[in-house]
């Protein structure tokens, strides 16, 4: 059986969707078994799809316009397909024409998938490099204190002279905590 699947990021997008649908049905998709999200592209959870995939038996194949509607990057999309092939369910994408029911796509697939890997393995070492880099210039990654040392000084004072620790804080604008941190890394620094 072939089963379709449509995305949009947005409400507005609602045409697309309609055009999406249509292709579908043209590339010989049952009307009564397709499936839809509206969803940013930024999120996983894809309900629409999820109902698609629960669906769908071995020998079937789930059909989309395009590529990039089964994942936010190409790593999740490779994904998507390596867990639909354990499954022996087909993919057919109607731009770039693609099928992994044909062997020669299914190599096409394999290769993207291998270059996806690829690309998750060179950005995890990116993002270690950058963090050794900024570690080594004395950045510490995190967000930026909300009391400088000046504050944290002014603070210290306060409590010494008799202010209470909550008084203090709400003088400030933060928490009692915040404020802790801030005096114990004033004392440190």
């Amino acid at each position: 059986m072939r089963i379709g699947y449509a995305r949009v990021s947005t409400a507005r997008q609602g045409q697309s969707l309609g055009t999406q649908r249509e292709a579908l049905i043209d590339a010989g998709c049952d009307p009564n078994h397709l499936y839809s999200d509206t969803i940013s592209g930024t999120k996983w959870s894809r309900p629409g799809l999820n109902d698609a995939l629960d669906y769908m038996r071995p020998g079937d194949t789930l059909v989309v316009t395009r590529l990039d509607r089964l994942g936010r990057n190409l790593y999740e999309t490779v994904t998507t397909i390596a867990d639909l092939a354990e499954r022996e369910i087909n993919i057919q994408v109607l731009d770039p024409a693609l099928d992994t029911s044909r062997p020669a796509d299914k190599v096409v697939m394999h290769v993207m998938t291998s270059l996806a890997e690829w690309e998750r393995e060179l950005l995890v070492e990116r993002t270690r490099e950058g963090v050794a880099h900024a570690r080594a210039q004395g950045r510490v990654a995190g967000p930026k204190p909300k009391l400088t040392n000046k504050q944290a000084q002014q603070a210290r004072q306060l409590i010494n002279n008799g202010e209470s620790v909550t008084s203090v804080a709400r003088s400030f604008g933060v928490s009692r905590q915040t404020l802790y941190r801030a005096l114990k890394r004033e004392t440190t620094a």
